[in-house]
């Protein structure tokens, strides 16, 4: 075999916006090699990019074949692509198959994406939210479940085996171009539900700085557990009014009746099982992550709302 030219990082979740972000910023670097669950993507000649199975064994094949150096863990499937069953063999049990490789395989460095979801959204949240905070999302719902697993599982391996050098990342909402998460939806709709008498203040942080704070945790390789938030905040409905959303209000009590008007007037942007959410602030602290690897947002609010406003002109 001859000698790798690039340090070889594996990144999971190629479909997604966010990973071909983190791509673009690698692939000078570093010989890329992509994988998604869900589909195969086609990134460029230089870049092997497979769909597959983490608990299929043609998935310790690629450990084998490419000598990986990283992994970049971005491929969490989203409670709005997959059922129940499926999303947790991909999400917990695909994630722990990638850990024990990483191990077996000698990897020295281990993102892992996770979203501040785990933290749950309650009237009980402090005013800022720091990485010891309990994961309370399991209690409020099963739909996060699995999100919060991953973490544990994570956890385990991050203390166990300090040898893979594990980061994992707790993101607020990921908003801009091409990400097709709930927030965004919602952001890139003309009109948007809102529960009434709720209005939480929410973080958001621009595609490409996420991207950056990707890059830039695995180059610094420090690990450990960080949240990843802006400074700075607004409330649920004055981002609509600033992306040029109106508003749709929905009676908020009891809350069966915010679920069952979703689900009736078909809604799938305005999930039920994040309800909570849209009642509840539920604002991180970022600083730890901020210090530790120097990272300053380059994307304001007003640019992010900006760019979902003149979508709908």
């Amino acid at each position: 075999m001859t000698k790798k030219q690039k340090p070889t990082v594996l990144i999971t979740g190629a479909a997604g916006a966010l990973a071909q972000q983190v791509i673009n910023r690698l692939r000078d670097t570093y010989q890329i090699v992509a994988v998604d669950f869900r589909k195969q993507t086609y990134l460029s000649d230089d870049i092997p990019s497979y769909q597959i199975n983490f608990n299929k064994r043609v998935f310790e094949d690629l450990f084998r074949k490419y000598e990986f150096d990283g992994v970049i863990h971005l491929g969490r499937i989203t409670s709005s692509e997959e059922t129940r069953m499926r999303r947790y063999n991909a999400n917990v049990l695909g994630s722990q198959k990638l850990l024990e490789l990483s191990h077996k395989y000698g990897i020295k460095k281990v993102i892992v994406l996770s979203t501040y979801h785990v933290y749950g959204a309650n009237a009980y949240n402090p005013a800022l939210i720091d990485e010891t905070a309990p994961l309370k999302a399991a209690e409020l719902t099963m739909d996060l479940i699995d999100s919060v697993e991953l973490e544990n599982l994570a956890n385990i391996y991050l203390w166990k085996y300090r040898d893979l050098n594990i980061t994992i990342l707790r993101p607020c909402n990921i908003v801009g171009p091409g990400v097709q998460n709930t927030i965004s939806s919602l952001l890139s709709s003309k009109r948007a539900p809102v529960l009434a008498g709720f209005s939480p203040v929410m973080q958001f942080i621009h595609i490409d700085d996420m991207a950056d704070a990707i890059v830039l945790s695995y180059e610094k390789n420090k690990s450990g557990i960080y949240n990843v938030a802006p400074e700075d905040w607004v409330s649920y409905q004055q981002a609509l009014e600033l992306s040029g959303c109106s508003k749709l209000p929905l009676p908020s009590i009891p809350p069966s009746v915010p679920r069952f008007l979703a689900k009736t007037m078909n809604l799938k942007i305005f999930p039920a099982f994040l309800l909570n959410y849209f009642k509840y602030s539920v604002v991180i602290d970022g600083r730890s992550f901020n210090k530790t690897f120097g990272f300053k947002v380059k994307r304001p609010l007003k640019e992010i709302f900006r760019y979902y406003k003149e979508m709908k002109s």
